[in-house]
């Protein structure tokens, strides 16, 4: 199976286009009127908090009903008193009015409590399974994806969602308010509803004009925000390398016309959302002066009780509230299609590496090593390595070397299985590792790479960060043989120093050393060694050159580097040209041979720590 293999899903669907879309500096238009497979999916989440949605509900129809009702108790209340000649009203209008104040006051607060509520649970739920699935989706993605198009997703693309959620309970409240304001209108008096609801014809053409030009103003939005996190997450984690070019004014300079774009894109949105709401005002203002004109002459004539018109000005005032709400709630749907689809493309990239149903553990397993017949690539149709074959016997060191591009990372990545072969198998104590669980896997083979990843937390928690059951005793322990401890005790607070990102405040020796020490704690049996020294200064080397040989002792070893400490103590090399072997022995016989492993030797003499005689 290719690293391709994730976009064989149909080009139609969010997966097959998952990986293109991420990946691409313009993200390419997406649907953002309402689309039924994204409200589905996304209330899939909602589903296991019926109960919260059903009290939402019972708010929201509390908070519309002693809405509807005050009018009607300040109609009657005018009416009787123009009828008795009585200008204070009887104590029942007293103690209604009180009943639906607090009615109102309780609905009002209860809804907006639930829908928080429930929007809060619904987006942990939906962050979890997005960091879930993003831990067990192939690196083939990963290596792919721009990181601030997946934090986008996972930060504003999640909020848009969460003020979807929270807005569209007392969206709800508004929709039922204003079909109650209809009929009411339509039973109180037919001919002045008629008359102060003729304004919404105009209404749905002001609408339907709108729209279409809407849509294309919140696309240009969504996606020049995803630019803007994208370019500040890239140069935050890359400010050394800034830096270190003088970059400061060059990427400044296109941060600053990416971030101007976003301000254009986002003042138009803005624009584009607020449009409606003078509208409404204006047909609001109409539909009062219709009231005004053809309710005022009724009563005059006495065709209409002057309470009946009171509660009709109190509705028509209410009436387009949830109107002019409901416009806006229309943007806030818009970012949420948007925001839910580009989430769901993240939930639909298809995991390539998973244990198959009849996986089996391996345990007490004889850590040997074999690769057959080999043939994979990142790209499809661009293998990197061809027909590879090579055998690593039980507690052998293995060194391999050879020219960039040859293939030697892939077959460390091969064998910790974050991808898997085109053809051929690869074999860990005689079990094809696409037959065994991810998880052992991970506790047989460990690696420790040329940059190791420190995590935010304690010098503790990064030893133990695979095993953690490991007492403080044994992670001492194993500072103490990989030499780490002398330097660990000399921080602020030892081994419960916490460290900044990525380990920036401990030197690269000493960031080595720690992953050294937590490969020796997980106590796995195959150890792979990707140029974990290439970074070594002078004088740490003669620390990280201990800790190898205690970290290497009694465990088979892959070792790819190119300081000769490292590779002339091994018991065999093998030398990789265009992902094939070319040669292999021991460093004495390569020498002799005078092939590419002392072209190699001679060639980067400079990168070695002495001279070997018959190297050229």
């Amino acid at each position: 199976m290719s690293s391709d293999s994730m976009t064989s899903a149909p080009a139609g669907t969010l997966a097959g286009r998952s990986r293109r879309s991420l990946g691409q500096d313009h993200e390419e238009d997406i649907f953002l009127s309402f689309d039924p497979r994204i409200f589905r999916r996304f209330f899939g989440f909602v589903r296991p908090y019926k109960l919260s949605v059903w009290g939402s509900l019972a708010a929201v129809l509390l908070f519309v009903a002693s809405q509807i009702s005050i009018p009607i108790v300040i109609s009657h209340a005018v009416n009787d008193a123009v009828d008795s000649g009585r200008v204070f009203p009887f104590d029942w209008v007293i103690a209604g009015f009180v009943f639906l104040i607090i009615a109102n006051a309780l609905g009002s607060f209860l809804q907006e409590w639930t829908a928080a509520r429930l929007a809060q649970q619904v987006i942990f739920d939906l962050r979890r399974a997005m960091f879930s699935h993003l831990q067990d989706v192939s690196m083939g993605f990963l290596d792919q994806t721009h990181v601030g198009r997946v934090m986008s997703r996972l930060q504003g693309d999640v909020n848009a969602l969460q003020e979807f959620l929270e807005t569209s309970v007392s969206a709800i409240g508004d929709f039922v308010l204003l079909v109650g304001i209809i009929v009411v209108l339509l039973v109180m008096n037919w001919w002045l509803g008629l008359l102060t609801l003729s304004v919404l014809p105009v209404l749905i053409i002001v609408r339907a004009i709108w729209l279409p030009r809407v849509k294309s103003t919140f696309r240009r939005a969504r996606d020049a925000s995803s630019i803007v996190n994208g370019v500040l997450a890239e140069n935050i984690s890359g400010v050394r390398t800034v830096q270190e070019f003088r970059r400061e004014e060059v990427n400044f300079a296109y941060f600053e016309q990416r971030a101007r774009e976003n301000l254009e894109a986002q003042v138009n949105s803005a624009w584009a959302s607020q449009i409606m709401v003078p509208t409404v005002d204006i047909l609001s203002g109409v539909a009062l002066a219709v009231i005004a004109i053809a309710g005022g002459s009724a009563v005059l004539n006495g065709r209409l009780d002057v309470g009946v018109m009171i509660a009709f000005i109190f509705y028509a005032q209410r009436f387009f509230d949830p109107i002019r709400t409901l416009s806006q709630q229309y943007t806030v749907m818009q970012r949420a299609m948007a925001a839910g689809y580009r989430i769901f493309e993240v939930l639909d990239v298809p995991v390539a590496i998973h244990d198959k149903p009849d996986a089996v553990d391996l345990v007490d397993v004889v850590p040997s090593v074999e690769f057959r017949n080999v043939t994979f690539g990142y790209k499809a149709g661009r293998a990197i390595l061809h027909d590879l074959s090579f055998a690593i016997a039980p507690y052998e060191k293995v060194a391999i070397i050879g020219p960039t591009g040859s293939g030697k990372t892939s077959v460390t990545a091969l064998l910790h299985r974050f991808y898997d072969v085109w053809q051929g198998e690869i074999l860990i104590g005689g079990y094809d590792v696409r037959d065994v669980t991810l998880d052992s896997l991970g506790h047989t083979v460990a690696m420790v790479l040329q940059e190791p990843f420190l995590f935010t937390g304690t010098v503790l928690e990064n030893i133990r960060f695979n095993t953690l059951s490991a007492t403080r005793e044994q992670v001492i322990a194993a500072a103490v043989a990989v030499s780490a401890d002398k330097f660990i005790r000399k921080l602020p607070d030892g081994y419960d120093t916490q460290l900044g990102q990525r380990g920036q405040n401990l030197s690269i020796g000493q960031r080595q050393l720690l992953s050294f020490a937590r490969a020796l704690v997980a106590d796995p049996k195959i150890l792979i060694l990707d140029e974990a020294t290439a970074n070594i200064d002078s004088f740490t080397e003669l620390d990280i050159q201990n800790a190898l040989n205690v970290l290497l002792e009694g465990r088979t070893s892959i070792v790819i580097a190119h300081r000769l400490a490292t590779v002339r103590d091994a018991d065999r090399i093998i030398v990789l040209q265009d992902g094939k072997i070319v040669e292999q022995g021991p460093h004495n016989g390569l020498l002799a041979q005078n092939g590419l492993y002392a072209r190699l030797l001679k060639s980067s003499f400079s990168s070695f720590d002495e001279a070997q005689p018959g190297a050229g």
